[in-house]
């Protein structure tokens, strides 16, 4: 849920931040005043190209911000998204998203006041808000948008299919190597014998580098180390004065002592510890300077072998792991090019089991599909009859086994017909020529796949949590720009009405220009431009009670209001709250 949005130097608004609510939010306004262009700076933050364009005269760069509160299902998911993409996965209910867009510059994206990236924005998006423009759905409308709008619905989990079609790809691409063209395969043949023979040859060992690493700074550094070593080994157990003898002295001493007062017993003890301490370390650091050889020859040979497996590292990768790594690969390509026919074969079989086990999963998904367009488009077709239309709308499912068709969502293409006037054909829902009928079919489309899709998460629950779950109120931010363009009066109405049902279960943004929507919020917003100092400004503010009256009356009556239209407009709020 969108809490709030905040704008600076963005297009006509110099600074702007306004709070959201749950429920159904609605903006109204002189044409002109700026709404869209609060949409349009939302869309930023899902992922929209931003240009320079939209910074405010004057200044040299525009900020726009948005804190989402998000649903506690959407935590495991976003924070995945987060983690993939190197930033604190430490999801607290909250996310904030900021763009800066500099003039002549590269503008600069953050989450959560991290350094972050569009894509990373695009990725977050669908788990936070959705905007729907006039035309713009459709403009995106394309064969994925379509199959994935059913899935929605259908409530699919599609993990194991992409597993599927991934294996089989990957197969079908191992054959496909192995099946180039002579020369191809001769090249190759040389090139990976080559690379093995190097690899085998070097006889790398696991860890070799960091080992001969430690023991080039030995050698290198041979009489410091050998001198310090026996400098320490001299204070503390072979010199005159070392620390082994002044505790054997101290305790004679304390021994004495003892004698004559038992408590010291203890520190005779304790000092008997230290002193074997002393010498055991002292013993250690005399065995180690022992073992320390100064030798130009030895230090020679280890650098020449870094130098090697340096070389290896700078083709082949960039720890000796990888190497290895590389070197096994290498072999096993070479194993299936020399037993070229043995390996087609079992290659061919795995490629048959790989096929046979997507198209069982893509047939169980395809009947799925076809059972929930079904039920879908009966629900659409009501939705959008309820709109004040009166269509007949359909789903067509085709399915085609041929391997060119092949997808990671499976074998199915899906296409929305719609006739939107009796006696008249089914069309493509794409090709609908009237902005009007499409904003009501979009709005409709919308809401049903939202319900289906709602139903099939609460039906995966038990009752309580369920109820739990309704109880949270709103999950998702739908924005809805001008999508009443082109109807009015009982569409309208019949508008207003879908998108306060809609808003039962989701936070609604909607722009509009018409009366008959505006009475059905649940928070009104008005935005107003202005001039002072010789520039535009813009604001926003909440209207509640008599302004909302007046707001409403205004857009019924225009600029001058009556006590007529101040009526009507409080008996059009009374009749829809």
């Amino acid at each position: 849920m969108l809490i709030e949005l905040r704008l600076e130097n963005y297009a006509v608004i110099d600074s702007l931040a306004v709070g959201f609510c749950p429920g159904l939010n609605l903006l109204t306004g002189e044409t002109g005043t700026g709404k869209s262009i609060l949409i349009d700076a939302l869309a930023l933050l899902l992922g929209d190209k931003a240009s320079p364009d939209v910074i405010r005269a004057g200044a040299d760069r525009a900020m726009v911000s948005a804190v989402f509160e998000a649903d506690e299902r959407s935590e495991d998911e976003l924070n995945r998204i987060l983690d993939e993409n190197g930033l604190d996965g430490s999801f607290d209910g909250s996310v904030i998203l900021r763009r800066d867009i500099v003039a002549g510059g590269k503008g600069r994206v953050f989450v959560n006041n991290q350094p972050a990236t569009v894509s990373v924005l695009k990725q977050l998006a669908p788990l936070l808000a959705t905007i729907h423009a006039q035309n713009e759905s459709i403009l995106s409308f394309d064969a994925a948008a379509r199959l994935e709008l059913l899935d929605l619905f259908t409530g699919l989990e599609l993990a194991s299919l992409f597993e599927a079609f991934a294996t089989w790809k990957t197969v079908r691409n191992r054959i496909g190597e192995i099946e180039k063209d002579e020369q191809d395969r001769l090249r190759l043949l040389d090139l990976w014998s080559f690379q093995k023979r190097e690899i085998e040859q070097a006889r790398l060992q696991p860890g070799e580098d960091e080992r001969l690493e430690t023991e080039k700074r030995v050698l290198a550094n041979a009489e410091k180390i050998y001198n310090a070593a026996m400098n320490a080994f001299d204070l503390l157990y072979e010199g005159n004065s070392s620390t082994s003898s002044t505790l054997r002295a101290a305790h004679r001493q304390i021994e004495e002592l003892a004698r004559f007062e038992p408590k010291f017993n203890a520190a005779l003890e304790a000092l008997e510890s230290a002193r074997i301490a002393v010498e055991d370390v002292g013993a250690t650091l005399r065995d180690y300077a022992g073992g320390i050889h100064s030798s130009p020859e030895h230090l020679a040979e280890v650098e020449d072998r870094l130098a090697a497996i340096d070389r290896l590292k700078r083709k082949y990768g960039a720890s000796l792991d990888e190497v290895l790594t590389f070197g096994a690969e290498v072999s096993r390509k070479l194993s299936e090019i020399e037993n070229r026919d043995e390996t087609l074969k079992q290659l061919r079989a795995e490629l048959a089991r790989a096929a046979e086990n997507y198209l069982r999963q893509a047939r169980s998904v395809s009947k799925q599909r076809q059972s929930a367009a079904r039920k879908l488009e009966k629900m659409v077709e009501a939705e959008i009859n309820d709109l004040a239309m009166n269509v007949r709308f359909r789903i067509e499912t085709s399915t085609s086994e041929d391997e060119t068709n092949w997808t990671s969502r499976g074998i199915d293409q899906v296409l929305y017909m719609i006739s939107t006037n009796p006696g008249e054909p089914l069309r493509q829902l794409e090709h609908i020529a009237s902005g009007g009928e499409l904003s009501r079919v979009m709005l409709a489309l919308k809401a049903s796949v939202q319900s289906g899709s709602e139903v099939k998460a609460g039906e995966a629950r038990t009752s309580s949590s369920k109820n739990r779950l309704q109880d949270r109120g709103p999950q998702r931010t739908m924005v809805f720009d001008e999508i009443d363009t082109g109807i009015g009066g009982r569409a309208a109405e019949a508008v207003g009405r879908k998108l306060k049902a809609l808003s039962r279960s989701n936070q609604v943004l909607c722009v509009t220009h018409l009366p008959q929507i505006a009475t059905f919020a649940d928070h009104h917003y008005v935005v107003e431009k202005t001039e002072s100092g010789g520039r535009t400004h813009t604001s926003i503010r909440a209207v509640t009670g008599n302004d909302r009256t007046d707001e409403v009356a205004r857009m019924l009556s225009g600029a001058k209001l009556t006590e007529a239209s101040r009526k009507h407009a409080e008996q059009m709020i009374k009749a829809n709250a």
